[in-house]
């Protein structure tokens, strides 16, 4: 199993990678992941903003409705499958087959 610490390293960069695809200075905009560690939910916050949270229990990622809650209906697969998502948009995108990172 990947660890959270894994995912936010994984996010920071697929980040900054879209940043530059989409012609961003990375430097002008902040991307650096943060985690901030509850009873339930793990938040992850991408620059200033919260972003994703990570349910304890599960390991399964979700997308937010405001800041610490959780929008069920925006899942994002689980820590042991962030490599088959694509991270650098605005939102995760599921990768088509065979692009994912080998598990």
């Amino acid at each position: 199993m990947r660890t959270v610490e894994d995912f936010a390293a994984l996010l920071e960069a697929e980040q900054r990678a879209g940043l530059v695809a989409r012609g961003y200075d990375p430097a002008l905009h902040r991307h650096a992941v943060r985690l901030k560690r509850g009873r339930k939910y793990i938040n992850v916050d991408v620059g200033d903003s919260g972003k994703y949270m990570v349910e304890t229990a599960t390991s399964r990622i979700f997308g937010i409705k405001s800041y610490g809650v959780i929008h069920r209906g925006h899942q994002f697969g689980t820590l042991d499958t962030v490599g088959q998502w694509d991270w650098s948009g605005y939102i995760a995108t599921p990768k088509a087959a065979g692009q994912g990172r080998p598990e």
